[in-house]
C-alpha cells in the first residue's frame, strides 16, 4: 500500500511538471511579438553601410541587417512625406486613402494600423516625427513634432493636444522620450507596438554641432551621374527643380550666412529663400548653442566669400555636393548613433528576444546622382527606400531579399505577425512568407507607382508607372504626354529612355498591357487622375 501511494504521488507530480511545462511552452509559443517601427525621414539606401559603405559607415543601423534581413527591392508607392506615411499606416495607396500630396487632408475615417494594435491589446506608443495630422488614433501615448519640426530645441505635440519645448538637438530629444516610454511607462504585462520616427535627415540637413564640425573636415567621393545633362531623357528630368547647382539654396541649404549672402549682393544669382529660411534653426538656439556652431559656419562662409565669385560651374557643383554630403551624412550619423542606443536597450532589457525591428524611411533621397537633391521620381534613388527587418528566431540572420516589396506592406505584415486579422481593403501583401524562408509562395512579378504633387516644390510632373526586376515603364502626364523605359540591367542608372527603341516594341506593349491591369487591379483610373488634375499648389518646402 505504501510503494502504491509513493507510486502515485510519483505520477501527480509527473503529470503535474509535465502540464506545468506545457503551459510555459504554450504561453510561449502564443506570446504575440512586440513591434519597434524605426522610420527616419529622407534616409537614402545608398547611405545605409549595410547597402552601400561608400559614403558612411552605419555600424547599428547595420546590426539589423546582420542579424536579420535586408531587402534589395524595397519601395515606395508615392515618394514624397505624408503620402507615404498615409500608405504605410492604411496599407493602401494614396488614391484610395486620399493623402496624395503633403497639402491634402488625410481622411480621418480611414482604419490604420495603430488602431487595430490597440484594439487587440497591444500598448501603443509614438514619438518624432508624423508630419499629418495631430492626433493620430489608437495611440496610447505620443509626443509629435508639428509639421516638419525643427533640428535645434524642437516643440512636440502631447497627446494631451498641448505644445512643449525641449530644449536639446532632435534626434536625441527623440530617442530619449523613446527610452523614457520603454523604462517608465511601459507595461510588462502587454506587448507593445512603438513607433520611434526621426526627422532626420530631412532637409535643411541641420547636425548636432560636433557632427557638424567633424563631417565639414570629410570629403566624399561624386556619384558618376553627378553632371549628367538629361540628354536621353523626356521633358520631366530636363526641367525638374532640384538641381545641386541651380536650386540648392546656399544659406538654407549650403549653411553660408545671411550677411555673407548680402555682402557679396549680385555676385549670386537670385535664389529665393536663401535668407529667410536658411537661419531658422539658428534662432531658436541659446547663445551657448550658437556658439558650439559658429566656427564652423564662419569657416564656410569665409571660404564661400573668397572663392565662389572665380569658381567656374563644375568647381561650385563640387562644393555644393561636398557641403551637402557633409550636413546630410551628418545627421545620418546621429540617427546611426541613437538607433544603437535604443537596440542596446533592447538586448540589456531582454525585449530583443520577443521584438521585431524594422528600419525603413518615408522614401529614398538623391544624393547628388542625375545632379539631384530630394525625390518625387519615380527613378532608383527616389523610388527605393531602405528596409530592414529583424525578428530573432523567425528571420534567418545575415540574409538579403531581392524581392519586390513596397511600403504598401508593411501594414499587413505586422498585422500577421501580431496575429490580427487585416481589413479586406488594404491593397499589400504580408512579407511573412519571405521573413520567414518561403519565398516560393510569394508570386509579386511588378509594382505600382503614382506621384501628384504638381506644380509645387521642386516641379516633377505627375506620372504613374510599374517596376518589375527588369523593367520601369513611366506615364508622365498633365501638362505633357510622354513615356519612358528603362532596361534596368543593361541601364540600371536610367540614363536612355528605350520607350521608342523598335528593339523595345514587344517588350512596350507588353507592359503597357500590365501596366493597364495593374491600375485595374489597384482601382486607380484615368478618372482619379483627372479628380486631382486641378489641384494646383503654393511653393512650400517638403
Amino acid at each position: 500500500m505504501k510503494k502504491l501511494s509513493q507510486s502515485l504521488v510519483f505520477i501527480v507530480v509527473f503529470v503535474m511538471l509535465y502540464a506545468c511545462n506545457s503551459a510555459k511552452e504554450i504561453k510561449l509559443e502564443s506570446k504575440r511579438p512586440n513591434i519597434l517601427f524605426i522610420m527616419s525621414d529622407d534616409h537614402a539606401y545608398q547611405a545605409i553601410s549595410a547597402y552601400d559603405s561608400t559614403l558612411i559607415k552605419t555600424p547599428n543601423i547595420d546590426r539589423l541587417a546582420k542579424e536579420g534581413m535586408l531587402f534589395k527591392n524595397a519601395s515606395v508607392t508615392n515618394a514624397i512625406c505624408a503620402p507615404s506615411r498615409a500608405t504605410i499606416l492604411t496599407g493602401k495607396h494614396t488614391h484610395m486613402n486620399g493623402k496624395i500630396d503633403n497639402l491634402s487632408p488625410f481622411d480621418t475615417t480611414q482604419v490604420t494600423f495603430p488602431q487595430l494594435f490597440k484594439k487587440a491589446g497591444y500598448q501603443t506608443a509614438m514619438f518624432g516625427k508624423l508630419h499629418f495630422g495631430n492626433n493620430p488614433k489608437g495611440v496610447d501615448d505620443l509626443m509629435i513634432l508639428p509639421g516638419q519640426g525643427d533640428y535645434l530645441n524642437p516643440d512636440f505635440i502631447t497627446k494631451k493636444g498641448d505644445t512643449v519645448t525641449i530644449k536639446g538637438y532632435v534626434t536625441d530629444i527623440i530617442t530619449d522620450l523613446t527610452l523614457n516610454w520603454f523604462k517608465e511607462k511601459r507595461n510588462p504585462e502587454k506587448p507593445f507596438m512603438m513607433m520611434y520616427l526621426h526627422k532626420a535627415p530631412h532637409r535643411n540637413w541641420w547636425p548636432r554641432p560636433d557632427k557638424f564640425k567633424k563631417f565639414s573636415k570629410k570629403t566624399f567621393p561624386e556619384p558618376v551621374t553627378l553632371y549628367d545633362d538629361y540628354e536621353n531623357r523626356g521633358t520631366a528630368a530636363k526641367t525638374a527643380e532640384m538641381n545641386i547647382l541651380r536650386h540648392m539654396k546656399y544659406s538654407s541649404d549650403n549653411k553660408v550666412r545671411p550677411e555673407t549672402m548680402d555682402r557679396m549682393g549680385e555676385v549670386l544669382p537670385v535664389v529665393p529663400g536663401n535668407t529667410t529660411w536658411g537661419y531658422k534653426t539658428m534662432a531658436r538656439g541659446t547663445d551657448e548653442q550658437r556658439a558650439e556652431y559658429g566656427e564652423v559656419l564662419d569657416s564656410i562662409s569665409d571660404y564661400f566669400e573668397a572663392h565662389w565669385p572665380t569658381m567656374n560651374d563644375k568647381e561650385k557643383i563640387q562644393w555644393k555636393y561636398q557641403r551637402y554630403m557633409q550636413d546630410y551624412l551628418a545627421c545620418i550619423s546621429s540617427v546611426d548613433d541613437n538607433v544603437g542606443r535604443v537596440l542596446d536597450y533592447l538586448d540589456e532589457s531582454g525585449l530583443a528576444d520577443n521584438t521585431i525591428v524594422i528600419y525603413t524611411s518615408d522614401q529614398g533621397f538623391y544624393l547628388g546622382e542625375h545632379g539631384w537633391f530630394d525625390k518625387r521620381f519615380i527613378y532608383q534613388e527616389s523610388f527605393k527606400t531602405p528596409l530592414l527587418i529583424r525578428w530573432p528566431n523567425k528571420v534567418t540572420a545575415g540574409t538579403t531579399n531581392e524581392e519586390l516589396v513596397q511600403n504598401l506592406d508593411f501594414a499587413q505584415t505586422f498585422l500577421e505577425a501580431a496575429g490580427i486579422n487585416a481589413p479586406s481593403d488594404m491593397q499589400g501583401e504580408s512579407l511573412m512568407p519571405l521573413l520567414t524562408g518561403n519565398d516560393e509562395e510569394w508570386d509579386r512579378e511588378a509594382v505600382y507607382y503614382h506621384f501628384y504633387e504638381y506644380p509645387s516644390v521642386h516641379m516633377v510632373k505627375r506620372h504613374y508607372g510599374m517596376v518589375t526586376k527588369e523593367f520601369k515603364l513611366i506615364h508622365f502626364y498633365y501638362d505633357v504626354d510622354e513615356w519612358e523605359l528603362y532596361d534596368l540591367n543593361k541601364d540600371p542608372q536610367e540614363m536612355m529612355n528605350v520607350y521608342n527603341d523598335p528593339a523595345y516594341a514587344e517588350t512596350v506593349v507588353k507592359l503597357r498591357k500590365e501596366l493597364k491591369e495593374l491600375r485595374i487591379k489597384y482601382k486607380d483610373s484615368h478618372e482619379l487622375d483627372q479628380k486631382f488634375l486641378n489641384k494646383a499648389y503654393e511653393g512650400i518646402e517638403n
